[in-house]
């Protein structure tokens, strides 16, 4: 299918977000350089998202990391400065004049975010209306999560979308890091490189369009990355589907939580009926074998059919206590059952 066409600045054109991700000095900044460079080539126009600097400095490197609540409240102190990126990036599409300033409430810098707008703008001859426009976004993303948030973005409005993963030995980084100006923290980048998740299609289908380098030479892979996602814009048709498979786990896991809970109770019961009615020990503690392995089987049995067989309907919608109450009634009846087995054949004993 042809680009998408999306309005921006009062213009139509194909946009990609393509994810540079990797660790710091992986080489992701001198790719995206390289990248705009031969982008220009191709009639496109491509700007560099640059991470470090439309971020405050501090929110980056202001503690040295110690423990894993620490590294918690770095990722969330990063999490609303990568939303604030995306929120300006969104605001720029939907923008039917070109606008340079950014809310002063959204911690970003309104001169690097200028820097990288202004980037578009140029040159002035090129048939805007038809030129693609590639928004390289450099960051370490090295959570799953990070790069989902851009994903989510490029479906809500039909963009192209692509990963590319700058794949690099952690000694080569943590040397060409000690080379920059300000350079991350050592400590950082080695908690970092435990905690990073490289782009997984088998694990996550919404990653299906990456690629990983191991050198930043190889430029044309990824101009065929960027112009094979351009062609393939996605869409919210296929967030939906994850969602509605991520809502039906979740009442799932929800309805068969709620039922053990229910069993459980309904087993405590039995057992306290059947010591009042003077069951044998041995018999009692058959009674709770069995009693255990069939509770097992039904919950697995509610399992598999609430996520194969029951036609999925969202759980809002679903009365969660009144699917449990129906269920174990069941296993209501299936205890009784096992108890007379049990209690006749004491009395034929």
């Amino acid at each position: 299918p042809p680009a998408t066409l999306n309005r921006i600045n009062g213009w139509m054109a194909s946009v990609c977000l393509c994810v540079l991700c990797g660790l710091p000095a992986a080489g992701k900044s001198t790719l995206a350089r390289r990248m705009v460079s031969t982008a220009a080539q191709h009639g496109w126009r491509a700007t560099v998202v640059p991470y470090d600097n439309l971020i405050p400095e501090q929110a980056f490197r202001t503690r040295v990391v110690e423990d894993d609540a620490n590294l918690q409240e770095m990722h969330t102190e990063w999490k609303l400065h990568r939303q604030a990126v995306l929120h300006c990036i969104e605001q720029f599409l939907q923008r039917s004049e070109i606008q340079l300033e950014t809310p002063s409430s959204s911690g970003i810098s309104v001169a690097a975010w200028e820097q990288c707008i202004g980037a578009l703008m140029e040159p002035e001859d090129l048939k805007v209306d038809q030129t693609p426009l590639i928004f390289l976004l450099d960051d370490n993303f090295y959570y799953p999560s990070m790069r989902y948030e851009v994903c989510q973005l490029a479906r809500k409005h039909s963009l192209g979308f692509c990963q590319v993963y700058l794949q690099c030995d952690l000694e080569s980084c943590i040397s060409r890091n000690q080379n920059r100006s300000q350079p991350v923290p050592t400590e950082v980048i080695l908690e970092m490189v435990k905690r990073l998740e490289s782009p997984n299609p088998q694990k996550n289908s919404w990653e299906i369009n990456s690629i990983t380098l191991n050198t930043t030479g190889t430029v044309q892979r990824v101009m065929e990355l960027i112009s094979a996602a351009l062609s393939n814009p996605l869409s919210l048709a296929e967030d939906n589907k994850e969602q509605k498979e991520a809502d039906r786990l979740k009442c799932a896991n929800s309805v068969v939580h709620q039922a053990d809970q229910a069993c459980r109770r309904l087993i405590s019961e039995t057992m306290k009926t059947a010591r009042e009615n003077q069951v044998p020990p041995e018999s009692m503690r058959y009674l709770a074998a069995e009693l255990s392995e069939s509770k097992a089987i039904f919950l697995h049995n509610l399992r598999k059919r609430f996520l194969h067989e029951v036609p999925f309907i969202q759980e809002e919608e679903i009365n969660v206590e009144h699917v449990v109450k129906r269920a174990t009634e069941n296993f209501k009846q299936d205890t009784k059952e096992i108890v007379f087995r049990i209690i006749n054949n004491d009395k034929k004993a």
